[in-house]
């Protein structure tokens, strides 16, 4: 494989594509069994939607992908010096007038940083006292998405999307197939994420609004809100090359398959892709819409996909998948150089999951409710909580966290998702967003100041009590 770096990757304003290096391998690994091998391996998966640390958005190193080289362990580029542009006052909010304002009888309150020096969007501090375990009565401070609940009104946050496609390329260089976005455009944006429906926590609110307002309904003055307003800005094709060159432990460089497809019962195709290389073209489409304004310090900015789920390396067989999938996750990007304002980017990766591809409900848009809710719930990665215990686990069994994600404790049983209907005109679809967690299931208290005293939502079912120390000790 050629080594030639090139320094620059050619964006469009609507087209994306990776410029890629003719590939030529004599292993003949073509694409015919790659059916049977995704859905055995989907089959066997552990579905995770997770976080990532937070990216700088001024070391992303812009190569072409048949010129990269990937650490296996950190899914990193090796010896990357050539960095893609990051403007990150392009599309800064720090000189907007984001006074509050009386539209209609609502209140506005300002989509604006409430954090010195910081341009990113607006945010209100708590905290909450552990209950139980080796933290108890210890404090325990969050920083969460919109502005205080005790205050009221309506904070109105940019939903601003980046759909993308893939064109997928054979080993000879030559396109396999493409996996379009399209049909989906109008699944996620008729969602309970973005269309008002009645909810036990408030009427005609969006599905993270009552969740939000759940948690904190004793204490939330009525009108509080915090809307997610979708708006597509950006519809982009990456072309992924058949083979991606990853570094292994021991520092030799192997050649390891990119993607796999397969066909879910709806007929979708849906994408296999290995994680490091993944992030490398989120990482590279992120800093782009920073640049072209798109993407905004203010909003919650989400890329979309079709059907498009990650592995890990296969170290012992580079050409089968590895440990799958991840379905999304979310961070921020930022100029960690000492230059402020410091500008943070709240972002996310969350795919369509066709029916029939996971178990527990996972379908359609149960990833992005779960980066929503954690990108409400812990935007900035720092929100730590007493060490918990996954649900459900054997008592002695040390499956733990110590994070406000408030998604993951939810993700792992089968009872996950909850099911909401949508009917608008003629469209009429069923969505299974996740169930999700409250702030006082964190607690460890044995009552709950949620409403109902409940400790997930919508569903009251799923956690019936609040979460257990984790018994390893640890706090």
């Amino acid at each position: 494989m050629s080594s030639a770096v090139l320094r620059m990757l050619l964006f469009t304003r609507f087209t994306l594509v990776f410029l890629l290096l003719p590939v030529l391998c004599a292993m003949g690994f073509g694409q015919a069994s790659d059916g049977t091998l995704a859905a055995a391996t989907v089959q066997s998966s552990s579905q995770i939607m997770t976080s990532r640390p937070p990216v700088d958005g001024q070391r992303v190193v812009n190569l072409s992908p048949s010129s990269v080289v990937l650490d296996a362990a950190s899914g990193k580029v090796v010896g990357g010096t050539s960095f893609a542009n990051f403007n990150p006052s392009a599309s800064s909010q720090n000189e907007k007038d984001n006074s509050p304002a009386n539209a209609n009888g609502i209140i506005l309150r300002p989509d604006r940083s409430t954090i010195d020096r910081l341009d990113t969007i607006a945010t209100f501090d708590g905290a909450f006292v552990a209950q139980a375990g080796p933290d108890t009565d210890g404090d325990f401070r969050f920083t969460m998405a919109g502005n205080n609940p005790r205050i009221g009104g309506t904070t109105v946050f940019p939903g601003l999307i980046l759909e993308v496609s893939w064109q997928l390329l054979k080993a000879d260089g030559s396109v396999f197939t493409n996996v379009h976005f399209g049909p989906f455009e109008q699944p996620f944006l008729k969602s309970p994420n973005f269309v008002p429906l009645d909810y036990r926590s408030g009427k005609s609110i969006e599905y993270e609004d009552a969740v939000h307002r759940a948690q904190f309904f004793s204490m939330m003055k009525q009108d509080w809100h915090s809307l997610v307003i979708p708006q597509v800005v950006d519809r982009i094709t990456i072309q992924v090359p058949f083979f991606v060159n990853v570094q292994l432990s021991n520092g030799s460089v192997v050649q390891a398959r990119s993607y796999f497809t397969g066909t879910a019962a709806d007929g979708s195709t849906f994408v296999l892709m290995l994680e490091p290389l993944f992030n490398f073209f989120f990482d590279n489409a992120e800093v782009n819409e920073i640049n072209l304004g798109d993407f905004k310090t203010s909003a919650m900015n989400m890329s979309l996909f079709p059907n498009t789920f990650l592995f890990q390396l296969n170290a012992l067989d580079p050409n089968r998948p590895g440990d799958c999938c991840v379905l999304g996750f979310h961070t921020y990007f930022a100029n960690f150089d000492g230059v402020f304002p410091q500008h943070r980017y709240i972002s996310q990766y969350a795919s369509w999951i066709s029916p029939g591809l996971f178990g527990a409900g996972f379908e359609d848009v149960t990833a992005l409710s779960h980066e929503l809710a954690e990108s409400f719930g812990n935007p900035f990665l720092s929100n730590r909580t007493p060490n918990w215990q996954f649900p459900r686990e054997p008592a002695k069994a040390a499956v733990c966290q110590n994070n406000l994600e408030e998604g993951d404790p939810i993700e792992v049983l089968p009872d996950a998702t909850t099911t909401i209907a949508v009917v608008q005109g003629a469209f009429r679809f069923l969505y299974h967003p996740q169930n999700i967690p409250l702030l006082q299931w964190f607690e460890m208290g044995q009552s709950s100041s949620a409403i109902d005293g409940a400790f997930s939502f919508p569903d009251v079912r799923v956690l019936p009590h609040s979460a257990r120390p984790c018994p390893n000790g640890v706090g």
